[in-house]
């Protein structure tokens, strides 16, 4: 069996599975991060838990994918500052590799590895023109135009999170007021919901509580939402009219609760993208739930490199 393996490192675990060619997870095995505190003891521990799935599924592997979070730099392999593991600073973990199995290997932020395997083999599939967006702690996204990643100057991701909804909002670290991301993350969520003076204070306040308490009638709650709604339309309406894609995923904690979102912001899109084939664009939740980061990492190697195992430039 031909497959290819897979490196996801987090900021608690770093996870290793082997997964096929039509984007099946077939084995995964998880180490916390403290066990790799030292960028020596990481490289040995990945390498062993590696060939360790390599002899559960009998799979012969042709190249080693890598998702990390953090900094680092897809072009040259190297780790930046890591607040999670400060010693891997500085470090090639794509030429360790390289050397231990000889076999090409790859490497990504760990958004973009989500995005790459929702757009090959997951909710994104067979959609040429297409956002990915995760709203969390944080906004963020992916953008695929013609079936190929979208990168800026020196490989740079856009900012979508950081476009400006409300001037007049608050103030975010990226030097503007009133990005999406102050509105309409999770926190945001939080943030607006606490500074409303109906608003009673009983234990920790998250987006998730929010979500539950708002099914469960709470008037307050489900303003939350109703705002909530309104500027996650707002922010991805501002993003069809740029784009025009023919499907858009929407991934991150606050789309576990999709439900109580989905239909609002497709009216607000509505108001917003008349003059663009909204129709065309397809609302849709990621599929690949917490297989995605290994899966993506996978698909981080089949992006970088032809059949032939020819090196594809990143930034084409």
């Amino acid at each position: 069996m031909t497959a290819i393996g897979a490196v996801d490192i987090g900021g608690t675990k770093i996870a290793v599975g082997i997964v096929d060619g039509d984007g099946h997870l077939l084995t995964r095995v998880e180490a916390a991060s403290r066990e790799a505190e030292a960028y020596g003891d990481g490289l040995i521990l990945i390498t062993k838990m590696l060939r360790e799935s390599m002899r559960e599924t009998g799979a012969v592997i042709t190249g080693i994918g890598i998702g990390s979070t953090g900094p680092v730099d897809p072009f040259t392999g190297l780790f930046g500052d890591l607040d999670f593991l400060p010693q891997w600073s500085g470090e090639n973990l794509v030429v360790d590799l390289e050397r231990a199995f000889h076999l090409p290997v790859a490497l990504e932020t760990m958004p973009m590895q989500r995005r790459f395997a929702e757009s090959a083999w997951g909710a994104g599939r067979n959609k040429s023109h297409l956002l990915y967006v995760t709203i969390g702690t944080g906004i963020g996204g992916g953008i695929i135009l013609g079936g190929q990643l979208y990168r800026g100057v020196d490989g740079a991701h856009p900012e979508i999170g950081h476009q400006v909804i409300d001037t007049a909002g608050p103030p975010c670290s990226c030097g503007f007021s009133g990005c999406w991301e102050s509105l309409a993350a999770g926190p945001a969520m939080v943030r607006w919901m606490e500074s409303q003076p109906e608003y009673v204070a009983g234990g920790e306040l998250t987006a998730k509580r929010i979500c539950e308490f708002a099914r469960s009638g709470d008037a307050l709650a489900q303003q939350t939402i109703a705002r909530e709604t309104c500027y996650l339309g707002i922010g991805l309406a501002n993003l069809v009219n740029l784009f025009t894609p023919d499907a858009i995923i929407l991934s991150g904690s606050v789309m576990k609760s999709a439900e109580l979102f989905l239909d609002g912001i497709r009216n607000v899109m509505r108001q917003g993208c008349r003059f663009v084939p909204l129709e065309r664009a397809e609302l849709m939740l990621a599929s690949l739930g917490e297989d995605a980061n290994l899966i993506g990492a996978a698909r981080v190697w089949h992006e970088r490199f032809t059949r032939e195992g020819k090196y594809v430039c990143p930034s084409t």
